[in-house]
């Protein structure tokens, strides 16, 4: 402080003709004592006796104090009257309210700017699992909320919130050391001043509490307490704020020209020359038990000991953060005076554009250009007030390290500044954590979320203490604590650790796979069966094995076993809108155009044997118009139920999603199930008939009776389309058509075999049998 005035007193600029005093007390920590000596400076007085002034020269401002819970009385005090007040170290958020504190300015930035900017430092480093320490005062417990409210908004959690007794009290501290001990949150927030946080670090430290991330205010962060050996263990490693240092020119120069004999009647002046020299001072009148301390060894000062040989606090004027506030409050109140006695009758800033007097002024008319200043300083910064009264809050962002002595050393690791985007900024490789590590340590309640995994709350427990859950199949989660999932796109399914969402492949049964190959291959090579055999009785149709049970129906019968091998093609492949629609129809036609030529050659058998019998009525009925009729008749009704299934409802291919999750399946909606039903289950009631009469006729003469092999034939062809019922609702995709295939291909190939193989054996390999006197002779009249 008498720096800065001396430095104003001399300036040519400011105030020029004018010269500052001042008078200085101590209020020794004590609001009582604060008050009073706020007092003894508005009255002039030692007597405090309010409302009274002895002394003519004006007060401009009160500077002080530093602590807010000193500062606070005086505020309101002195708000009575509209005396300038402005705070050098009084930082707490509440001496911002102009209503309570009108007159209150400060140099020091608000806890309000501290908290926020310690909840982003909080937040940064991923810590959401915080234990907050307040000490029991304003400035512990407005700070504090404040960063409480910024944590709890960003989704972090408070593991405990312990008061620290502003008085010492033995129980309390040994609750919060206990609390501490037994918590799992590893980053403690301490809003509190150093005197008030001693007995608690001091406990902690005996119970070698260790491995802890201290985050501290500036209320202890700078403090001389916490820098011995006792609490290096404990809080290296520590992250704190503090206000931004200041650089003051010339101001190490003013601190080595102090000496003894320049300010003879400073007793402080010396008792800090002995502390820094180690040595006394020749007193004459010494009491006799002071002379018994003095010894031969004993050094006496002489004042002519230079300070700059020193290596200690005083001659360290890198990091200003108290003195440099106390530098700018006189600072601001010199150019307040100087705007104030520089103004211009009608340019004022009072009533009418009045200025006040120069020698005879009220300090609430000074009030209203302190308010109003803004400068910048030597160093260039930007000096003014905002409309709280409050300057621009600038942090430093400290680190505790220990130097290569054991000692605790500061290491300005980033900075936090309202007025700048991003308003925090950290140099992390600079930062040394307890115990010498460098990677950032965690204070989580549960182990982050990994991507794929969903967070879900513990009942009873904060919102950060959980649990991971793998997403569902077709969800997923790109980002570490996600509390929800979210579903893929249709065309796309979520990867194994949920992650990501892959295109879903597209699957049909194709011909290029080889279950595609396969059935492709076998129902070529069936087709050709068929069609070999045919040409086999058209070669042999004048032999009595091909004339026997009309071989035109045969070879009906041969063309449609052809093409039923043949419409197995139409289910393999990409399927179109076309082969949906014909497909299933064509199959049902050919297949019943099958039985049907089965059933009319069942019926053909049982009645050219019972047309021998004498008086028969059957008789009539022996030639080719019965069966022609049966296969026209019972294929027509066919013919007609798939043109009202493709008229009414017919088939369409689709992109079903829902069979396998991670595939697309293009397949065939049937459209109508019941259509498709129908066109099997008539099918099969052609095949039961069948099946029935030729059973019935099976004990008929049996040289060459039909009945048996066509009871056979039907026989397999039930029984493959009974067991396709089940496989078919069974499978999905492509395997659901390859059923399809597969019945279609063994029903086709067990008519055939049982009806066709016998004969084409006779032609082929005992022709003696195909003759008519062979028939005959064992009783077939069916030729």
């Amino acid at each position: 402080m008498t720096f800065a005035v001396d430095e104003i007193n001399k300036s040519l600029h400011l105030l020029s003709n004018v010269t500052l005093g001042f008078r200085i007390y101590d209020s020794c920590g004590l609001a009582t004592r604060a008050t009073q000596a706020t007092m003894q400076l508005l009255t002039g007085l030692n007597l405090q006796i309010p409302n009274y002034r002895c002394v003519r020269k004006p007060l401009p401002a009160i500077i002080g104090d530093a602590a807010s819970r000193n500062s606070i009385p005086i505020a309101q005090l002195v708000g009575l009257y509209g005396q300038p007040q402005i705070s050098y170290g009084s930082t707490v958020a509440l001496l911002s309210n102009k209503k309570q504190f009108p007159s209150f300015l400060r140099t020091a930035p608000s806890d309000k700017f501290q908290s926020i900017g310690l909840a982003h430092l909080l937040i940064y480093f991923g810590w959401n699992w915080v234990g907050i320490l307040a000490e029991e005062s304003d400035y512990g417990q407005q700070g504090s909320q404040t960063v409480k409210e910024e944590l709890l908004k960003s989704g972090a959690c408070i593991a405990f919130f312990e008061s620290i007794p502003a008085v010492y009290n033995e129980k309390k501290i040994q609750r919060i050391i206990d609390v501490i001990k037994g918590s799992s949150a590893n980053a403690i927030l301490a809003f509190s001043s150093d005197d008030s946080l001693n007995p608690v670090m001091e406990g902690i430290s005996e119970h070698n509490i260790t491995k802890k991330i201290w985050l501290a205010s500036d209320g202890w962060c700078f403090s001389p307490i916490f820098s011995n050996n006792n609490f290096i263990k404990t809080l290296n490693g520590t992250i704190g704020f503090v206000s931004q240092k200041g650089e003051m020119p010339d101001f190490k120069e003013h601190l080595m020209d102090v000496n003894p004999f320049k300010t003879p009647n400073d007793i402080f002046v010396k008792e800090f020359w002995e502390v820094a020299f180690g040595c006394k001072w020749m007193q004459h009148n010494l009491s006799s038990h002071v002379r018994n301390t003095v010894t031969e060894k004993t050094l006496f000062c002489s004042g002519s000991e230079k300070l700059n040989e020193l290596n200690n606090p005083f001659t360290d004027v890198s990091s200003l953060t108290t003195p440099y506030n106390v530098y700018q409050a006189v600072l601001v109140t010199a150019q307040a005076l100087n705007d104030m006695f520089s103004c211009s009758p009608g340019y004022g800033l009072l009533e009418n554009g009045s200025c006040p007097g120069i020698h005879h002024f009220e300090p609430w008319q000074l009030l209203s250009y302190l308010k109003k200043v803004h400068f910048r300083n030597k160093v260039g910064e930007e000096i003014f007030f905002d409309l709280n009264g409050d300057p621009p809050a600038v942090y430093d962002i400290l680190n505790w390290q220990v130097n290569q002595n054991g000692l605790s050393r500061y290491v300005e690791v980033g900075r936090y500044d309202t007025s700048a985007r991003p308003d925090l900024v950290i140099s992390e490789h600079k930062i040394v954590w307890n115990g010498g590590h460098t990677q950032v340590p965690q204070s989580v309640c549960s182990e982050s979320c990994h991507a794929g995994y969903r967070r879900s709350n513990l009942q009873g427990q904060p919102k950060c203490c959980y649990t991971c859950i793998l997403c569902p199949d077709g969800e997923i989660t790109n980002q570490s604590d996600s509390s929800t999932c979210w579903m893929c796109p249709e065309e796309y399914w979520s990867n194994a650790v949920r992650n990501n969402c892959l295109p879903r492949s597209v699957e049909f049964l194709s011909f290029d796979e080889p279950l595609g190959i396969t059935l492709t291959s076998a129902s070529i090579i069936c087709t050709l069966i068929p069609v070999t055999a045919l040409t086999i009785f058209m070669r042999h149709r004048e032999t009595p094995v091909v004339k026997a049970n009309n071989r035109n129906i045969s070879f009906l019968l041969l063309l449609a076993l052809t093409l039923c091998f043949l419409c197995s093609l139409m289910f393999i492949g990409h399927p179109m809108r076309l082969t949906c629609l014909l497909k299933q129809a064509t199959f049902g036609i050919v297949f019943t155009l099958c039985v049907s030529c089965v059933l009319a050659k069942t019926l053909m058998v049982v009645i050219a044997f019972n047309a021998t019998k004498p008086n028969s009525c059957l008789k009539k009925w022996v030639g080719p118009a019965l069966p022609n009729s049966v296969v026209l008749v019972c294929t027509m009704f066919q013919i007609t139920l798939c043109i009202l299934w493709l008229t009414i409802s017919p088939p369409f291919p689709v992109m079903n999603r829902n069979v396998q999750h991670d595939k697309i399946i293009i397949e065939c909606d049937e459209g109508s199930g019941i259509a498709f039903w129908c066109l099997l289950g008539y099918m099969g009631l052609l095949a039961s008939v069948s099946f029935v009469v030729a059973f019935l006729a099976r004990k008929l003469p049996d040289t060459f009776n039909e009945a048996q092999f066509i009871t056979f034939s039907m026989l397999i062809f039930v029984s493959v389309w009974l067991s396709f019922i089940p496989a078919y609702l069974s499978t999905k995709g492509k395997y659901m058509v390859a059923v399809e295939i597969f019945a279609i291909l063994s029903s086709s190939a067990g008519l055939f075999s049982c009806i066709f193989l016998p004969k084409c054996y006779i032609i082929l390999l005992r022709p003696e049998m195909n003759t008519r006197e062979y028939l005959m002779g064992k009783g077939n009249i069916n030729i």
